[in-house]
């Protein structure tokens, strides 16, 4: 089951990498399927800008996207660690690891995630970023788990650096400025949602997200809208 579940994730995301695609909706798919194919309880992924530095460009959840900002902040984790070594890292129980992370350990276990796995976002000798994954249970992320979450970085990277090799070596450099530059309007546009509709900003990023696709327009693009005050999202499903 396991393994149809897996091919059809792949598949459903070789289709997502189309002429032109929404980079942060993919993204964003990506940490889904992590949650729902390898039973986590979230996932966060950060990805390089054009000077190295990593930034968070998706998250399963609100929380976990906070999370991930305080790593960025204090500078130091499992996603930095990953990204800096390109090879992956895992922690069974992160109430033990206050003395490799004393802000981020404490942090995490406050959130409610007992234990961590982050693994690189890579292609041979080039690491774009970083997958994370969380779990609220100690030693709950086996070998296994890690290994089909690798392989779904794995085909995200080649899917990305594809795109970058088929347009040009600047490509992904832009594509992933642009993805990092529209996160800010995004939030933006959260804000408004949540203020106007009175949901959590989980819920108005559900709400953005479904009005994005069910009228084909760009996350990005309809976030902007909704800021300016052009457009109004309409009620969610």
């Amino acid at each position: 089951m396991v393994q149809v579940q897996l091919t059809d994730v792949f598949v459903e995301m070789a289709d997502t990498l189309v002429a032109d695609f929404d980079l942060i909706d993919f993204l964003h798919l990506l940490t889904e399927r992590c949650v729902q194919l390898l039973d986590v309880s979230a996932t966060g992924l950060l990805l390089t800008d054009q000077r190295g530095a990593l930034r968070v460009t998706a998250a399963s959840t609100e929380q976990t996207r906070l999370l991930e900002l305080f790593q960025l902040q204090v500078d130091e984790g499992p996603c930095l660690d990953c990204f800096r070594t390109g090879g992956a890292v895992s922690v069974d129980d992160l109430s033990a690891a206050a003395d490799r992370w004393p802000q981020f350990a404490p942090a995490a276990v406050d959130t409610g995630f007992a234990a961590v796995a982050a693994l690189p976002m890579r292609l041979r000798e080039e690491v774009i970023g970083a997958l994370n994954l969380f779990d609220t249970q100690p030693a709950s992320i086996t070998a296994n788990k890690r290994r089909l979450g690798q392989a779904l970085a794995d085909i995200a990277t080649i899917g990305i650096l594809q795109e970058r090799a088929i347009r040009g070596r600047d490509t992904l450099t832009r594509q992933l400025e642009t993805a990092l530059h529209s996160r800010i309007v995004i939030e933006q546009a959260k804000g408004v949602i949540a203020e106007r509709h009175k949901v959590d900003p989980g819920q108005a990023f559900a709400l953005l997200r479904h009005a994005s696709r069910a009228n084909n327009r760009r996350l990005a693009e309809l976030a902007q809208a909704i800021v300016d005050g052009s457009e109004q999202l309409p009620p969610g499903p």
